[in-house]
């Protein structure tokens, strides 16, 4: 039998990252946070988790879909967007207002997630606080972060960008 010459079929964009893959948190277009067959939605914190299914149920009244670009990552995932950031930026302090180390990342932890399309993450700016679900950054309107309180008080105040949040000087 003659050596195929076809090329290899392509890998899917998360298994094209190198070293790190679904395991490790990467998800792929169109992962909702009722996908629980992804480590990025299934290894979120419990109580985020059912917020954000809550907000996602009322947001589908309104024909919204919340997709999850981004939400629990391994350490081994994180340090490599910080690097990548660190390569984009050119700095560790400019890399630092957009990824944080895996020590201080809230995603490595479960407790944040990055919430896709821009319609989804705008429902989550005028309703998520009755969810308990606040956007931490301005710079990120995509992130958002389980504060239980908020439906009470509102969401706290914006930090900038990460470099200005306490929780990442660790």
């Amino acid at each position: 039998m003659a050596p195929s010459t076809a090329p290899p079929p392509k890998a899917p964009r998360w298994e094209q990252r190198g070293a790190v893959g679904k395991a490790d948190g990467v998800v792929p277009d169109g992962v909702t946070v009722f996908d629980d067959a992804f480590p990025a939605v299934a290894n979120l914190d419990p109580g985020l988790l059912k917020a954000l299914r809550r907000a996602a149920a009322d947001a589908a009244d309104d024909g919204i879909e919340f997709y999850v670009n981004s939400g629990w990552r391994s350490p081994a995932y994180q340090n490599r967007l910080l690097r990548d950031a660190v390569s984009k930026y050119g700095s560790e302090a400019e890399a630092a207002r957009w990824v944080a180390t895996p020590a201080t990342s809230l995603h490595v932890s479960g407790d944040a997630v990055d919430i896709g399309h821009s319609d989804a993450a705008a429902w989550l700016s005028r309703h998520g606080a009755g969810f308990g679900l606040c956007q931490v950054y301005r710079n990120e309107p995509w992130h958002y972060e389980l504060r239980t309180d908020a439906a009470d008080r509102g969401c706290p105040h914006m930090y900038a960008d990460p470099a200005q949040d306490p929780r990442m000087h660790q």
